[in-house]
């Protein structure tokens, strides 16, 4: 197997699914075909993830209108495009949308193989940073109130006097509340503590908290 995760070949043209079946099946990819995007969306609440194949132009629901419904439903799917020579312009408003790549029909099985492992691997990236998102959310969860109001405090830029004076207490103090954030955060600098909070959507917050205390 070439990279993780299904390839989901989406279709009305019988004869071009089972093209890319036997493509795909050849370079070791994991395949799955449908007949039309009704039939995916209908089975996505259990599908595997991965990337998927879609023609542009299919009678139902087309390409361009399961690239709006993947949007809509947060579905976590790269999807590649297949168009005809007078549906480039369709293709080209998917890519808009969110589409990774289109292929202009006929296309390599080079072209095609390349495509598919760039939506993977993008896929494999996104999860990636979307569980690095949900762990360190998770470290900030555990932080105090306190804490909390100390690591905005870090990440806006202030130094621990000015910390002090906004909360009322000694800068000792806000040393000690610092050293209990890096090491529940798990931060080996500020930098990595910033990086963090950027990560958690804290920086509108702790520019918002700096404006405020000014």
């Amino acid at each position: 197997m070439q990279s993780s995760g299904m390839v989901h070949v989406i279709d009305d043209d019988e004869a071009l699914r089972e093209s890319l079946l036997f493509l795909l099946n050849a370079a070791k990819f994991k395949v799955r075909s449908y007949e039309s995007a009704e039939a995916f969306l209908d089975a996505m609440g259990y599908a595997e993830p991965g990337c998927i194949i879609t023609d542009v132009r299919m009678p139902g629901i087309s390409g361009l209108e399961l690239i709006r419904r993947l949007k809509t439903n947060h579905a976590a799917f790269p999807v590649i495009v297949i168009s005809g020579h007078a549906d480039v312009p369709l293709a080209v408003e998917a890519m808009k949308l969110g589409a990774v790549e289109f292929l202009e029909k006929p296309f390599e099985e080079g072209a095609l193989i390349s495509a598919v492992l760039g939506a993977l691997n993008r896929r494999a990236q996104d999860s990636k940073r979307d569980l690095e998102r949900i762990t360190i959310e998770e470290r900030v969860a555990s932080l105090s109130q306190r804490q909390r109001q100390v690591l905005l405090g870090l990440v806006a830029g202030h130094p621990n006097k000015s910390i002090a004076f906004d909360l009322g207490i000694s800068p000792r103090t806000v040393e000690i509340y610092r050293a209990n954030v890096m090491t529940k955060m798990q931060a080996k600098s500020l930098s990595d503590l910033v990086r963090m909070a950027l990560v958690a959507g804290l920086l509108n917050e702790a520019t918002g908290s700096s404006s405020a205390s000014g």
